[in-house]
């Protein structure tokens, strides 16, 4: 085989994918159908929950160091033609980073290329099909046309997904007749900025400055991205849909907004134009066979700032579970949990985006007042911080079997500080190389003796922390927890659930006479 995971699509989900499969020894092939690495920013930004994988990995630092912008919490989030002010908390339960899609793609594809991976540009996918071992792919390329084998292929190529299409897996869902256009730009000599950053408009007068305009024609709305550059955005019913890969011009941007607002509004030089139309929709199954789905090609989101977030989640989640069943160890069902746990995530995202439709679409007295009273809402810590969670992907727990659930599993895997011989680590810097984990918080021999027929699988780490939430935790690749032992669990009972979930997730043990290896203390 030429492979053993065949990524169609180079774009942020594919080549996430491709580094978390070299992280797991696996040999992924990339095929992008564009020659070059695009331009064109899609999204202008990254936030929620990914960024937290991505501390965990290691890699964040160079994704600030990358930052057009500064990288802080969010204190404002755009939500269904309203904005969500988490300024008044400490803590902001959603942050992002100014980073624009064609940077992110290149620090990803930096990233995998370090790891091994094999990118190749200007390959076009024109068949697909599979047996009961390995999948093939029709290319078309430079050379002409050419077939590649491997034991898997994931469709990673958007929302006219060709492998989706090809596999025959429904869609469903809607497109929006919205049309929207975000522009970053100067702001020419005619225009005044004052002092709060509002701006004087000649013909239109003062307009505040991270407000929505309504009008009969459509919704525009401006912030500031810098002290320097203005983020402006119309949104106008169309008939048509739209190309979003045909390049925006500065000059469309402008005729949108005369024709919402009805006159002009200056604009000075461009620094990105970017054109969308929202759909709801997501697969019928992200898995057929040999074949599965992410990102884009799984699911589309009617709103902005959520659709990154979620692809890159997907492939953490896919990742390890492929390698398991490529490296032979595989539990029966693994891999069918991705689509059972990502689908959910999925269906998550869709709800408050599509909700973020209901909110945004009405322009009478009656939807303007519903707006209102969803902003009252945001007055109290707890909403802000409980839409803040949905927002960020944060608040999704993973429905893991057992009937001894701890309520931690299934969660994000908190990032405790340790404490061992050699000095302090947290649970972030154990995740850099994506290994499995049993983190004994509480000097427990009996989980770490339960747990050596796995170590060839897993990590075994003993250490010490602070307000510790449970005496034991076992945490999967993708940092979300399998299992958890309750504080002072009898010993018995601990060590019974543990094996059950250490065979449920990461398969048959391998019998060991060789010591438990102790990695901390």
């Amino acid at each position: 085989m030429d492979a053993d995971v065949i990524i169609v699509g180079a774009g942020p989900t594919g080549l996430m994918l491709a580094g978390e499969l070299r992280l797991a020894g696996v040999r992924p092939l990339v095929l992008e159908r564009q020659p070059q690495p695009r331009d064109i920013p899609k999204a202008n930004g990254l936030g929620g929950q990914i960024l937290e994988l991505l501390r965990y990995r290691g890699l964040l630092d160079r994704f600030e160091a990358a930052c057009t912008g500064p990288s802080h919490p969010a204190p404002r989030f755009p939500f269904g033609g309203v904005h969500v002010d988490f300024s008044p908390l400490p803590d902001p339960p959603l942050r992002g980073l100014s980073l624009p899609q064609p940077r992110l793609e290149r620090l990803l594809d930096e990233r995998a290329g370090e790891l091994g991976a094999d990118i190749r540009r200007g390959q076009e996918i024109v068949g697909v099909s599979q047996d009961d071992a390995t999948v093939t792919a029709d290319v078309r390329g430079p050379d002409g046309p050419y077939r590649v084998t491997a034991r898997y292929l994931v469709g990673c190529d958007g929302g006219r997904s060709r492998v989706r299409d090809r596999a025959g897996i429904p869609f469903p869902g809607t497109t929006y007749p919205e049309v929207n256009r975000l522009g970053q730009v100067t702001l020419p000599d005619s225009v005044t900025r004052l002092g709060n950053g509002d701006l004087d408009v000649p013909g239109l007068g003062r307009m505040r400055a991270g407000s929505f305009t309504w009008t009969d024609r459509g919704v525009f709305g401006f912030g500031w991205l810098t002290s320097e550059v203005l983020m402006v955005s119309t949104t106008e019913d169309e008939a048509r849909e739209v190309d979003d890969d045909v390049p925006m011009t500065l000059a469309e941007l402008q005729d949108s907004i005369r024709r919402v607002l009805g006159a002009n509004f200056p604009l000075g030089e461009p620094r990105r134009l970017s054109r969308y139309q929202f759909q709801a929709r997501q697969a019928d199954r992200y898995r057929d066979g040999r074949i599965l789905l992410a990102g884009d090609a799984a699911h589309l989101f009617p709103a902005t700032g959520v659709g990154l977030n979620a692809g890159m989640l997907d492939t953490v989640n896919l990742a390890w579970k492929l390698a398991a069943d490529i490296h032979g160890w595989a539990p029966v069902g693994l891999l069918d949990t991705y689509h059972d746990e990502r689908h959910f995530a999925g269906a998550r995202t869709l709800l408050h985006t599509q909700a973020q439709v209901a909110l945004r679409r009405g322009h009478d007295p009656a939807a303007e007042a519903l707006r209102e009273v969803f902003l009252d809402l945001f007055a109290d810590e707890q909403p802000l911080r409980r839409i803040g969670a949905l927002i960020a992907g944060t608040d999704i727990r993973h429905p893991i079997p057992g009937p001894h659930e701890h309520a931690l599993t299934g969660t994000f895997a908190p990032d405790l500080t340790l404490h061992t011989d050699q000095g302090a680590t947290s649970v972030a810097e154990l995740m850099h190389t994506a290994r499995p984990i049993l983190l004994d918080l509480a000097d427990r021999p009996d989980l770490r003796e339960t747990a050596r027929d796995w170590q060839h699988r897993i990590d075994i780490h003993t250490a010490k922390t602070d307000h510790r939430p449970a005496d034991a935790l076992l945490i999967r690749p993708d940092a979300h927890i399998a299992w958890a032992a309750t504080t002072d669990e009898p010993a018995g009972t601990a060590a019974l659930t543990l094996r059950e979930a250490l065979s449920r997730w990461f398969g048959t043990p391998l019998k060991t006479t060789v010591p438990v290896i102790d990695r901390l203390s």
